[in-house]
């Protein structure tokens, strides 16, 4: 038989928490940091391009060959419908759901695994706008694979491309959730993932475009500079922080049939 796992308590959690949210924050501050350096070289960077812009006028006025064309810079784009604050929203009820989460987070597995079913519910009943916000701050916990920020970024694609399939994708990818440390899954599961939630395969085959990753990046340093954040789940009801019970399905639902 095997041996039950102990519950972690809460200030065990909480600890664990803070914890992961100053790495998280130093983080930023690193990527701040380098974008601060970066700016020094931006200037030449816009000189070269320029003066690149004008070799390529002579040239082609002269008849000669035309030069190759530069790389195209990654996008930055946003998923359609997200907010400006990196939350992908379904659902238009009157009361706003918001969820903080990691896609390798273990607390935010057991919370999803408990309340996806009542939330799916309150977003098809009309009664919940839910406001999800995938961070990637657990980067550093998936052997260099950057589990987070693929999870997150296949996420936001399925947001754009196939909006209707972001809950079922979401609660698939806690379903069969890795182990923190490990090395996560492979791109290839991950697809698998989506396209067994109903995700289209076409939509799930683009995710190695990592067209939202330097979204996800973005939004998961505002979450912990300014959004508030110290750890994840973060789960907000109407703007405020739910105090109750993450992880056992109920709680949640009465706070919103409450607020509605």
């Amino acid at each position: 038989m095997g041996t039950q796992a102990r519950t972690p308590s809460r200030q065990a959690r909480q600890a664990r928490e803070a914890r992961e949210a100053r790495q998280a924050r130093a983080e930023a501050q690193r990527r701040t940091r380098r974008r601060h350096r970066n700016l020094g070289v931006a200037g030449g960077v816009v000189i070269v391009a320029l003066l690149a812009a004008i070799a390529f006028v002579l040239v082609d006025a002269a008849g000669g060959d035309d030069p190759p064309a530069p790389p195209a810079a990654q996008s930055t784009a946003a998923p359609a419908g997200a907010t400006a604050t990196g939350a992908i929203v379904t659902g238009t009820g009157p009361v706003t759901v918001t969820i903080y989460l990691d896609y390798l987070c273990p607390y935010c597995g057991r919370f999803e695994r408990a309340n996806s079913g009542d939330l799916e519910r309150l977003v098809a009943a009309g009664t919940v706008r839910l406001e999800l916000h995938p961070l990637a701050f657990l980067d550093r916990a998936s052997q260099g694979t950057r589990y987070s920020t693929r999870t997150a970024n296949a996420v936001a694609t399925v947001a754009d491309r196939s909006p209707a399939k972001v809950l079922a994708f979401n609660a698939a990818l806690f379903e069969q959730q890795p182990a923190e440390g490990g090395p996560g899954l492979t791109d290839q599961r991950i697809a698998a993932i989506a396209t067994g939630a109903g995700v289209p395969a076409d939509v799930a085959a683009s995710f190695t475009e990592r067209r939202f990753e330097r979204w996800v990046a973005t939004s998961t340093d505002w979450a912990f500079q300014h959004g508030g954040v110290t750890g994840t789940p973060t789960v907000l009801v109407n703007g405020k922080v739910f105090e109750g019970d993450l992880y056992t399905a109920g709680p949640l639902a009465a706070a919103v049939a409450a607020a509605a």
